[in-house]
C-alpha cells in the first residue's frame, strides 16, 4: 500500500472510531439509572424486579437497601443476587460520613468490595472533605458531593465550587437537578460552570410556589418543572458527559407506586436524550 493511501485509510478509520463513540455516547438513553430513594418504600429483592422490569440496569443505593455497615457476606449476598439480574450498584448515597477517617475508610472497603467507582456524600461538616480526599487518593475512588436546598451546606454551586478549586480532581459533584431548579438557578449553566467536576446527575424535576412566608418547591414529573432538563439534556449530549442520571423523586406520592414516575422519566429521555 502507497504511504498516501495508508494514512488515508487510517484517518477515515479514525474518524469512523471517533463518530462511533461520539454517537454512543450522545445516547443517554444508555446512561439511565435509579437512584433508590424513589424506591424507598420498597425491600431490595423488590428494587430488583423494579429495575429489571424497566429495563434500567444502573442502581444508586440507599441504606434502606444495602448497608456499608452490614457484614461482608450480606454485601457479597446482595452482590450476587443483582449480578445475576444483569443489574449493577454503580455508586451509593447520599452515604453518611464523619470526622473519624477510619469510620469513612468503612465506605470506602464497602465501595471497593462492589466495584463503586464514585461515592456520593454530603458532609455536615467542611472538615470532614479532609479526610475524604486521603480516602479517595488511597483508593482510587472518587467522592460527589451532592446538593440539597439553598440553605444547606452545598446548596449554592458557588460554595461547592470554591471547596473543590484546589482539591485532588476525583472530588467532585453529584448535581441533584431538582434542588438546583427550587432555587430559581438554572440547571444547565450550573452544569457548564462545574467545569468537568460533575460525576454523577440526580435526574428530579421541581416547581417552586410563592407563598407569604418561604417559596415552597415540589416534585414534578421528569421535564414538567422548571428545570428546563431538555435544555441539560442537550448539554450532556454535545459534552459526551459520560455519567449516569439516576432518577430520582423526592415526592411521597410518586414514591407510593413509582411505575408511571419512572416511565414519564424514560420517555423524557427517550424523546430528548437520543
Amino acid at each position: 500500500m502507497k504511504p498516501y493511501a495508508f494514512l488515508r485509510t487510517t484517518a477515515v478509520a479514525l474518524a469512523a472510531l471517533a463518530l462511533g463513540a461520539a454517537a454512543h455516547a450522545a445516547d443517554l438513553t444508555s446512561q439511565l439509572g435509579i437512584q433508590t430513594w424513589t424506591l424507598r418504600n420498597m425491600k431490595f429483592e423488590q428494587v430488583v424486579e423494579f429495575a429489571k422490569t424497566h429495563g434500567i440496569k444502573n442502581l444508586q443505593m440507599i441504606g434502606n437497601h444495602m448497608d456499608p455497615k452490614a457484614p461482608v457476606e450480606e454485601t457479597k449476598r446482595k452482590k450476587a443476587v443483582l449480578e445475576a439480574a444483569g443489574l449493577k450498584v454503580y455508586t451509593f448515597g447520599v452515604a453518611g460520613t464523619s470526622l473519624d477517617k477510619e469510620e469513612n475508610r468503612r465506605l470506602f472497603e464497602f465501595a471497593k468490595l462492589l466495584d463503586i467507582k464514585v461515592i456520593v456524600v454530603e458532609p455536615n461538616d467542611f472538615e470532614i472533605l479532609d479526610n475524604l480526599e486521603e480516602l479517595v487518593k488511597e483508593y482510587d475512588i472518587r467522592i460527589a458531593i451532592h446538593n440539597h436546598g439553598i440553605r444547606s451546606l452545598y446548596g449554592n454551586p458557588a460554595v461547592v465550587r470554591a471547596l473543590l478549586k484546589h482539591r485532588d480532581p476525583r472530588m467532585g459533584v453529584c448535581m441533584d437537578a431538582g434542588w438546583i431548579a427550587s432555587t430559581g438557578m438554572d440547571p444547565t449553566k450550573v452544569f457548564k460552570e462545574y467545569e468537568g467536576r460533575v460525576f454523577d446527575i440526580h435526574l428530579k424535576d421541581k416547581r417552586v410556589e410563592k407563598t407569604q412566608g418561604d417559596d415552597v418547591s415540589f416534585d414534578t414529573h421528569i421535564g414538567e418543572g422548571q428545570g428546563r432538563l431538555q435544555n441539560l439534556l442537550a448539554e450532556l449530549k454535545a459534552s459526551n458527559w459520560p455519567g449516569v442520571l439516576a432518577i430520582e423523586t423526592d415526592s411521597g406520592d410518586f414514591a407510593k407506586d413509582p411505575t408511571e414516575f419512572i416511565k414519564h422519566a424514560k420517555a423524557f429521555v427517550e424523546q430528548y436524550g437520543k
